[in-house]
């Protein structure tokens, strides 16, 4: 037989195994909880989004490519609003080591992670090791939650989409590291749905009558991190004892 013959037929099922191999990728089925709904479960990367008015595309904030915000645009703020926005000496909680809050934790330079159960979603930020657990069971927003740095949240389903409300916030976190301030009025409307195996369309309205005269919305793009890329153990307060994080050779712990 021909050698080159050989060497073509080589080709095209190399070729044909290459199609096969992609198009299985593609095809990848969303994966599934217990109850029919998408499933969460897994690390996924976000966009940096260091000011939610702004656009952001590219490289997310672990360097897996395809992460995409569409930022809100100028913002409406208040009078009382704008006035805390103007503020000289705002203080920098994330540098005593503080919660970044619920919408910034959103925001950061790290990945994230979800746990989902039919019951409930567990949201992991590799900032501070911070988690979140969110009822998935259709529960109604409590009445009166005690304030807290990332508020109290519920969710129910809406198709395949899962709404995430969040409220109880004690005002004292910004929504970004912009430094866009918020209040103990925040409202925090997400809603998350798996387009695909590696994607995750995510939209956020933050609603804040004593800050803002309108709702905020932003809506990204997140993306599923290989298999084996896990988040890292983050520790705020490591060698950050001194007032402010600025620390002598003397206050450094050996």
């Amino acid at each position: 037989m021909n050698k080159n013959f050989l060497l073509w037929v080589t080709g095209v099922i190399s070729l044909a195994a290459l199609v096969i191999s992609l198009s299985a990728q593609a095809t990848k089925p969303v994966p599934r909880l217990p109850n029919g709904k998408p499933d969460f479960t897994g690390v996924w990367d976000h966009p940096r989004v260091g000011d939610i008015s702004k656009d952001v595309s590219g490289k997310c904030a672990g360097e897996t490519p395809g992460c995409k915000n569409t930022g809100a645009g100028e913002l409406p703020f208040t009078p009382l609003g704008k006035a805390e926005n103007e503020k000289k000496d705002k203080f920098d909680y994330g540098s005593r080591c503080l919660p970044w809050g619920y919408v910034r934790s959103y925001g950061t330079p790290y990945p994230h992670a979800y746990t989902s159960h039919p019951d409930r979603l567990v949201i992991m930020w590799e900032q501070d090791n911070a988690f979140h657990v969110v009822p998935t069971d259709g529960r109604p927003l409590p009445k009166n939650p005690d304030p807290s740095w990332r508020g109290t949240s519920v969710g129910h389903w809406e198709g395949d989409t899962l709404v995430i409300e969040t409220v109880g916030f004690n005002g004292r976190t910004w929504l970004d590291t912009a430094e866009h301030p918020h209040s103990d009025q925040l409202k925090v409307t997400e809603r998350m749905a798996r387009t695909d195996y590696d994607h995750i369309n995510y939209e956020v309205v933050m609603e804040d009558p004593k800050f803002y005269s309108k709702p905020m919305k932003n809506v990204r793009t997140f993306v599923l991190m290989k298999p084996g890329q896990e988040l890292y153990e983050y520790s705020c307060s490591e060698n950050n004892r001194c007032e402010g994080g600025h620390c002598t050779p003397s206050d450094v712990q050996k």
